[in-house]
């Protein structure tokens, strides 16, 4: 158990540092080449990728140790599917939160180290209203957080499933977090994963954290709707 949560540690820690990373440090940058401003940034589509790729890359890396859920919503996601031991619900959850703290931590003192550096942008945060990066309202929020949660969860469980090809699950799983990111980055800054959230909110302050309870909310009940469905539609819990 303590390699367990030692790994949902790390690999959460991953997940927020190398996807919030790109979002913050990456995704807008701007050089000057003889005076001229030039952008370089790799805009919402690298920002995706870089979250898919954080994913992948785990769950090649720590897949074999704890599962690599690497969030809540995945976690309860699992359980309720009859996929993992309610006994280790918590304090994985636990595990995700304090890796995506330290991730956003790191970032933090990176990112602070730029002059000029403030977190008034919300510093990868998710929000709606007026902190969504498109302007979508708080109901739009919650059902895109519900739904693209539910088909992530649909993923994983039908990417791990023991008639599914053999070695392929971090791909999907990597491939189906950048979709979505896609999908989602304009509505909330995508969040899918309540650690991913909790992390960079706590340094953003104020409304982002006044918000979080969507973050919370939404992938938990998008993850435990999957949980109930996929079994339904293949046949059995222990699949």
């Amino acid at each position: 158990m303590r390699n367990k949560l030692l790994a949902e540690i790390f690999g959460t820690f991953w997940l927020v540092f190398g996807g919030c990373g790109s979002a913050v440090l990456s995704a807008g940058f701007l050089a000057e080449v003889e005076g001229t401003p030039i952008h370089l940034g790799i805009g919402f589509a690298g920002v995706a990728l870089a979250f898919g790729l954080t994913v992948m890359t785990m769950a090649f890396a720590i897949g074999h140790i704890s599962g690599c859920h690497l969030n809540p919503a995945v976690t309860v996601g699992l359980v309720v599917g009859g996929r993992h031991p309610k006994s280790e619900m918590i304090p994985y959850i636990i595990a995700q939160v304090i890796g995506g703290i330290a991730g956003a931590g790191v970032l933090y003192l990176i990112a602070s180290g730029k002059a000029g550096f403030s977190t008034a942008g919300g510093f990868a945060s998710n929000g709606y209203a007026e902190h969504s990066p498109g302007g979508y309202s708080m109901v739009s929020a919650l059902i895109a957080e519900i739904v693209l949660t539910f088909f992530f969860l649909m993923i994983i469980l039908g990417a791990t499933d023991s008639r599914a090809p053999k070695g392929f699950a971090p791909i999907a799983i990597g491939l189906g977090l950048t979709l979505i990111h896609l999908i989602g980055i304009p509505v909330t800054n995508l969040s899918v994963n309540p650690a991913r959230s909790t992390g960079p909110a706590l340094f953003a302050g104020g409304a982002y954290i006044s918000q979080l309870w969507l973050f919370w909310l939404a992938p938990i009940v998008g993850g435990a709707l999957a949980g109930i469905v996929y079994p339904l539609i293949s046949g059995g819990k222990k699949a």
